[in-house]
């Protein structure tokens, strides 16, 4: 039993579709959630400034005695996921892996898609990870830049913004695919707009409902899980406005959460300690 808390990292506040469905299957199990807005996106930072942040953030978390952490963010599961489990001595999760086997067992025609940021695509992390665990998958990737900032803004529930993902995702529509992955995890905050726009005989998969499942996994495997009557605890630090933050955190979250600000002169600090 470890009662110690399970750290989420990510470029802003997408990675809590990641935490709401960990929340939701463990909750028991306490959280630190941490959000970089300060500087995203993340998908059009280079590899070695991903590298950076990404070992920034999971040093301050590995300080506040988590016992897990998920990289809550595609690009930086692409860019820095080998790097953080070299770095680390607890075990690390990324996006990737889950979402894609997700993906696998989805698909009825082997046709699938990937919409991300421009880093996940250019990574070409997905489509590696879907031919590894099937080499007939026929992989169709489209960098949506728009969407982080967009759900960053609170964007995504006019009619003005189903018709910024329409024209996004209109390309990726030729390809016949029937399975459409969410390689970001703000896209899951836009699902309605997103499922609007392909239409309903395409599935949507969020990785985050993957990863929960893997987490699972691992806290069974090393016997890391809280006790059950263990009373959770959330925190939530940014980088960027706390309100903001705090805004679009309780809309999707559906609960009153409070968030504290860390300036990026401390997370400098933490790397060099």
């Amino acid at each position: 039993m470890n009662s110690q808390p399970i750290g989420f990292m990510d470029s802003g506040v997408g990675g809590l579709t990641v935490a709401k469905e960990v929340i939701a299957k463990l909750p028991n199990e306490s959280v630190i959630y941490f959000g970089d807005e300060a500087r995203l996106p993340y998908g059009e930072k280079s590899q070695t400034e991903i590298q950076t942040f990404a070992t920034q953030i999971a040093d301050f978390l590995v300080k506040k005695q988590i016992k897990l952490l998920v990289v809550a963010c595609n690009t930086a599961t692409a860019q820095a996921l080998p790097l953080l489990k070299q770095h680390l001595s607890i075990p690390v999760i990324g996006v990737i892996d889950p979402g894609s086997q997700l993906a696998i067992t989805t698909t009825r025609n082997n046709r699938i898609g990937v919409i991300a940021t421009n880093g996940t695509v250019n990574s070409h992390a997905y489509e590696n990870e879907l031919k590894h665990l099937d080499q007939n998958a026929a992989v169709f990737s489209l960098g949506c830049p728009r969407f982080i900032p967009m759900v960053e803004d609170g964007n995504y529930h006019s009619s003005a913004d189903q018709a910024i993902v329409d024209m996004d995702v209109k390309p990726i529509l030729q390809n016949d695919i029937d399975t459409l992955i969410m390689g970001c995890t703000h896209y899951p905050i836009m699902r309605s707009l997103i499922q609007n726009a392909v239409g309903p005989k395409i599935k949507l998969v969020d990785p985050g409902l993957a990863v929960s499942d893997q987490v699972i996994e691992i806290l069974d495997e090393l016997d890391l899980h809280a006790p059950l009557d263990h009373q959770a605890t959330y925190q939530f630090y940014t980088t960027g406005s706390v309100d903001n933050f705090v805004k679009i955190a309780q809309d999707w979250l559906q609960t009153t959460i409070s968030a504290q600000h860390v300036n990026l002169n401390e997370l400098e600090e933490s790397l060099n300690d």
